[in-house]
């Protein structure tokens, strides 16, 4: 069981929450602040795919923060925590983490829900926080467009190699490697929508159906055929309307 719905008050965010460990993870270029069996943890950006059963639990909610956006709200920069899965205790202070896993917990006794607790802590948080990097929201928004990096290098006023480290920072790999999954992304949504591989690779912004299918098997480790039959897991994930995955 899977479900999930846009945040109200975390602009971007979405909320979801999913019974079993089965699927895939794909890259999506987001992060995730989770609640699994009562323990708060946080989902870095992925690369590659990631078993969904890496996290053991039998009952996971989330909170899905768009690109560029967790790093304020967690404090640390997003590459430290690419391609991993860590308790909250290691980013915050244990007291803390403590009083907010009473504050989901609340939530889930008094609404069998632990999403609205978890959209409640990241909203205080960044509150206190203060706003994300405004350069991560025109980067994600010119990749995601199709832009090339030196293209937007110039657009934003910086040279390739401070737009690559303000990136790691942001997203948790340069920005290639972000427009790389975002294109990704956008080509699973057309394959999965029955467009034809080739015009999948032509709108999508592939060099041509091979291109396309390298890709694929180096982000998302399968094909593009497998992966729209759902054979061996490999559509198992859940696409949400933003292109994301699940991340538990």
């Amino acid at each position: 069981m899977y479900e999930e719905a846009p945040s109200a008050v975390v602009p971007g965010a979405v909320l979801w929450r999913a019974t079993g460990g089965g699927g895939t993870v794909l890259p999506d270029g987001c992060m995730d602040l989770l609640w699994v069996d009562g323990r708060l943890l946080v989902a870095g950006p992925d690369t590659g795919p990631h078993p969904a059963g890496e996290v053991p639990g039998g009952a996971f909610a989330g909170i899905r923060l768009a690109p560029g956006t967790a790093p304020a709200l967690l404090g640390v920069p997003a590459h430290l925590l690419r391609d991993r899965r860590v308790e909250l205790t290691e980013l915050w202070p244990a007291r803390e983490v403590r009083r907010l896993s009473g504050l989901v917990e609340g939530y889930v006794e008094g609404y069998g829900d632990a999403r609205a607790g978890l959209e409640e802590l990241a909203r205080t948080r960044a509150a206190a926080a203060g706003p994300p990097d405004p350069l991560a929201a025109e980067v994600a928004a010119r990749l995601r467009a199709g832009e090339a990096v030196a293209a937007i290098a110039r657009a934003v006023g910086l040279g390739e190699r401070r737009l690559h480290r303000r990136s790691l920072d942001a997203f948790g790999y340069g920005p290639r490697t972000l427009g790389r999954i975002l294109r990704l992304r956008r080509a699973l949504a057309l394959a999965r929508a029955g467009l034809p591989f080739a015009e999948v690779a032509c709108v999508a912004g592939y060099a041509d159906q091979a291109h396309l299918a390298r890709e694929v098997r180096a982000l998302a480790g399968t094909t593009l055929r497998a992966y729209t039959a759902g054979s061996d897991g490999a559509n198992s994930e859940t696409p949400p309307p933003s292109g994301s995955s699940t991340t538990a």
